[in-house]
């Protein structure tokens, strides 16, 4: 690293509690100062330079990336970060590591959902493979992101206002006031979250997914929603929604599903005999 020599696990316990609020007033759309935060910090950590502060907080948007959960716009993710800088991040945001709760009070039904195609395939990964498996070894993001109930149901009424509203924005008020949030009305097993339409009145399945992160963040998906997808395949649809505590977007995938991500078990079922 810069500077002098790696950061301790108490400056890296100070400039991760500095960033995250910063992050904090981005997000409430609170105005603050960058430059004044460096200063700050250069007086508070000896032997940090502006510079180094800068990166080291491109460092922290790097972990916030691989966590699935938003950063500071203008400090471009730097992946060459301290493996404990994780865990600078993780005892700031609690175990949980998602601090950022969406909730589906406040207007959150009403939130403009803007959709575009799925990213492309990529040649070499986007990530730093020692630095992700570091990650994966202390939390699971995309497990996180599955248990934060908030946050998934926020993603889902957001997704199920979309529909109804395309629907009628076709002329096809009828159908729009009967397309079904499933999931809350008949509980999760379905296999998909929302009953919808196409403006041709052929059924539409949609199972959501949201996070926080970016475009690639990961999620899970269960062994009933995909033999769901596989058995419907010309119904059903997984809706990836993303950025959710900024600004959402979505983009659409079809069965196959391996078709467009990897597929790989994330846990084994233990049997006696």
């Amino acid at each position: 690293m810069t500077g002098a020599g790696d950061w301790t696990d108490a400056e890296n316990d100070r400039i991760v509690a500095d960033y995250l609020d910063m992050l904090a007033d981005e997000l409430s759309g609170r105005p603050f100062n960058k430059a004044a935060h460096n200063r700050a910090l250069q007086a508070r950590l000896p032997g940090r330079s502006q510079q180094s502060i800068e990166f080291k907080h491109r460092n922290i948007s790097a972990v916030l990336q691989l966590l699935n959960q938003p950063w500071i716009q203008g400090y471009l993710p730097a992946q060459a970060f301290q493996v404990r800088l994780i865990d600078a991040v993780l005892r700031r945001l609690g175990r949980e590591g998602a601090p950022y709760r969406a909730s589906v009070s406040g207007g959150q039904e009403a939130r403009a959902l803007f959709f575009q195609p799925p990213p492309p395939p990529l040649n070499r990964p986007s990530i730093d493979p020692m630095r992700a498996e570091a990650i994966a070894r202390r939390f699971d993001p995309a497990e996180a992101d599955a248990r934060n109930r908030d946050l998934g149901r926020a993603g889902e009424a957001l997704v199920f206002a979309h529909e109804r509203h395309a629907l009628a924005a076709s002329g096809r008020e009828d159908l729009a006031a009967q397309v079904r949030w499933t999931s809350q009305e008949d509980g999760d097993g379905a296999g998909y979250d929302i009953a919808s339409f196409t403006p041709e009145g052929r059924p539409r399945l949609v199972e959501v997914k949201t996070t926080n992160g970016w475009e690639r963040s990961a999620f899970h998906i269960s062994r009933n929603e995909l033999a769901v997808a596989n058995d419907n395949r010309e119904t059903w649809r997984l809706v990836r929604v993303w950025n959710f505590a900024r600004e959402p977007r979505a983009f659409e995938l079809a069965p196959p599903l391996d078709a467009h991500v990897r597929l790989a078990p994330t846990s084994f079922l233990a049997t006696f005999g």
